[in-house]
């Protein structure tokens, strides 16, 4: 059975090793080395208030985390959060990015965002085929927007209003 709940602490380091996951499969960050606990922690520590973190946890194992971004710091964008989904390798494609998914979302209504925008890579379907099935749409497509190991790569922007 798969738990969601709001990570702790103590989970920090599995959410480190299941992200570093997704930097060395250059599926779903632009990021190219791997991170270490220090970057971690500063990142959870500023992932307060209105910006969760939720873990999926089996058997005492974090499988699977989600979380709710700073998409801007302009009080204009105060309803708009940015979104992160991070699924192991051995769990992909099993469910557990949908049950963060509605969480996170639950998550978002819940400290007041309207809106929730994701960048993803044109070429990761398995995570487009989860967000359009939970009702995002796609905005448009940043043509060479970054550099995945020397070359340029585009990156698809979706969104969904959760109002």
């Amino acid at each position: 059975m798969t738990i969601i709940r709001e990570a702790l602490a103590k989970d920090i380091v599995s959410i480190l090793s299941i992200y570093n996951e997704g930097i060395e499969d250059r599926i779903a960050t632009l990021e190219m080395e791997t991170k270490d606990l220090s970057y971690m922690q500063e990142w959870f520590d500023n992932h307060k208030g209105r910006f969760k973190v939720l873990v999926a946890e089996q058997e005492g194992n974090i499988i699977g985390w989600s979380s709710l971004n700073q998409y801007n710091n302009r009080c204009a964008y105060a309803g708009v959060a940015d979104l992160s989904v991070y699924v192991s390798r051995e769990f992909r494609g099993k469910g557990i990015g949908k049950l963060l998914l509605t969480a996170i979302e639950e998550c978002a209504k819940e400290n007041d965002f309207h809106k929730i925008v994701l960048f993803t890579f044109p070429f990761n379907q398995l995570g487009q085929s989860l967000y359009h099935k939970k009702g995002y749409r796609e905005v448009g497509i940043f043509e060479n927007q970054g550099i995945l190991d020397g070359k340029y790569v585009d990156v698809m922007a979706m969104e969904k209003l959760i109002f």
